[in-house]
């Protein structure tokens, strides 16, 4: 006879609400009393819900990200099958138990105590569960996982809600931490190993080496407001991809640094003014690769590449430069900038920059880059974290220069500072190391005559 009951979440403590982070059974699955019904979290910890009778699971009522608190209903139950179940544990325990569905079916009701009521008696003569509950979750960040129930993985709630968000199963996360709990490092180190192993994009969606990646939402944009589609430009599709990768593969690192520029800015205007008839104009772009240079020979492992277990370091110096165009940014590359002059240098810029501008830089004038810098200092900002170019290990973001009073000793003087905004591969060089070479070009900015040291 049929017994439909609800189950409700019981006494949760403190928690007024808490989110519904997993679903551990589905419609029309067998449970017995005290089994997992969901697992909640709340900004402390996570815990599962058991239920409080067995019985076969006829809908339910919840879905992940619902909010539930104590009396919530989780799911209504046919509790029949408990009391069908009762008299079964009177079985001899030599009897050869019969097959049990997984799921239950239309089949005559004679064919399910066979099975349950061997499987539950199981624990009583052993003195120990005999097999944990396997659960076959419907979530779909664990829908491949045949884990016990009460074995979840070791997570704090922030680094489950980490991993939901990219789409991990932490299933199969190995952990680093204290009793091999799960980190944020862990799932970042996964995430970046899945990626390496030679996968698609990720944004088409689906299970990559265990990444289980949410599709691209589709939106119909049109029905909020008139709207204008248009395609990408071929530049930005293609940076696109790399920058991608780049942010993904690489750990970057941004170490912000300020360099007096008083002297030198003043320099720089004194050689144009001086030069107004060659019509070269120096930018401070030109006093910026010199300087990165003089920087890379003090400091070669940022004149470097990472070619698998191996640190390849290069004898030349060929600095790259982020270029703005109409189709979006490129990086031409000054060759053998160690061998060229600021006037040289100024003038094979300024030559690149408009070459960019006008589409016409050739493949391989964007190639061989050794270190790149990219300055926002025409536009505006303070500081920000510019994407490694790969292969390189090391970049350079520049900002606005502006003037602050800076202490002398003595007094407050007006001074031009310009923000250094240094982003690093942390495989290859550490936050020392960064500081030490920020620090020095800053040095070296605010007195040039250190360049011929």
């Amino acid at each position: 006879m049929s017994n439909i009951i609800e189950v409700k979440v019981p006494d949760i403590g403190d928690f007024s609400e808490v989110e519904v982070i997993e679903l551990l059974v589905a419609s029309g699955d067998t449970i017995k009393a005290e089994q997992s019904l969901i697992t909640v979290e709340s900004d402390k910890a996570s815990m599962e819900i058991p239920s409080s009778a067995a019985g076969i699971v006829k809908s339910l009522k919840i879905k992940v990200g619902d909010k539930v608190k104590e009396g919530s209903v989780i799911l209504e139950m046919d509790a029949a099958q408990e009391t069908a179940a009762a008299p079964a544990p009177a079985a001899p325990a030599t009897t050869a138990p019969a097959p049990a569905p997984e799921a239950p079916s239309p089949a005559p009701a004679s064919s399910a105590p066979v099975a349950q009521p061997d499987r539950a008696s199981a624990a009583p003569l052993a003195g120990l569960a005999s097999a944990p509950v396997e659960r076959h979750s419907p979530t779909k960040a664990y829908a491949d996982a045949n884990v016990p129930a009460r074995n979840l993985p070791h997570a704090s709630p922030s680094v489950r809600k980490f991993a939901r968000e990219l789409g991990v199963d932490l299933g199969v996360v190995m952990g680093t931490g204290e009793k091999h709990r799960i980190t944020q490092d862990d799932v970042r180190l996964f995430v970046k190993q899945a990626l390496a192993g030679g996968v698609g994009t990720l944004a088409a969606g689906g299970a990559v080496g265990g990444l289980n990646v949410l599709g691209w939402p589709k939106v119909d944009f049109a029905k909020f407001g008139p709207i204008e589609a248009k395609p990408l430009s071929r530049i930005k599709r293609i940076s696109g991809a790399n920058l991608h990768r780049n942010w993904v593969m690489i750990p970057h690192v941004t170490n912000n640094e300020v360099a007096d520029i008083t002297d030198l800015e003043a320099l720089r205007v004194t050689l144009n003014q001086e030069n107004q008839k060659s019509g070269i104009k120096i930018t401070m772009l030109a006093f910026l690769i010199k300087a990165v240079v003089a920087a890379l020979k003090k400091f070669p492992e940022f004149n470097a590449s990472l070619d698998g277990d191996n640190l390849v370091l290069k004898q030349y110096y060929h600095v790259g430069f982020a270029a703005d165009t109409p189709n979006g940014l490129v990086v031409p590359v000054i060759r053998d900038a160690d061998r060229k002059g600021v006037l040289e240098v100024a003038t094979e810029t300024s030559e690149l920059a408009r070459q960019a501008r006008d589409g016409k830089l050739s493949p391989a004038q964007m190639q061989g880059g050794c270190f790149s810098i990219s300055s926002l200092g025409g536009i505006g900002g303070t500081s920000f974290t510019p994407i490694i170019n790969a292969p390189e290990v090391a970049i350079l973001g520049v900002s606005r220069s502006s003037h602050a009073p800076v202490w002398d000793g003595q007094a407050f003087q007006p001074r031009l500072m310009l923000p250094l905004s240094l982003s690093y591969d942390h495989r290859v060089i550490d936050g020392a190391s960064a500081a030490r070479f920020n620090a020095y070009l800053a040095a070296l900015l605010a007195d040039f005559r250190r360049i011929a040291l």
